[in-house]
């Protein structure tokens, strides 16, 4: 039954993982750029919001390590 939810915690934590990082705004001269980005990465977006997704970005990351371990733990027995 844990096994269970683990997995599902598991595939659900990547999917969001996926959607949070590709969130994030460009650093450098990266794809965001090319398209555009580097133009309207300076109008929008405030440091508030951007705190609150690194923080939800890292929360999500140790709850998906979390579950990771979990299984290993629990499949190696």
């Amino acid at each position: 039954m844990i096994e269970l939810v683990l997995n599902v915690l598991l595939v659900l934590t990547s999917a969001l993982i996926v959607v949070l990082i590709l969130l994030h705004r460009g650093k450098g001269g990266g794809l965001s750029s090319m398209f555009g980005g580097a133009a309207s990465s300076q109008l929008s977006g405030s440091s508030v919001v951007e705190k609150n997704l690194n923080r939800l970005t890292v929360f999500t990351l140790l709850i998906w390590a979390v579950c990771v371990i979990g299984l290993g733990i629990l499949l190696k027995v």
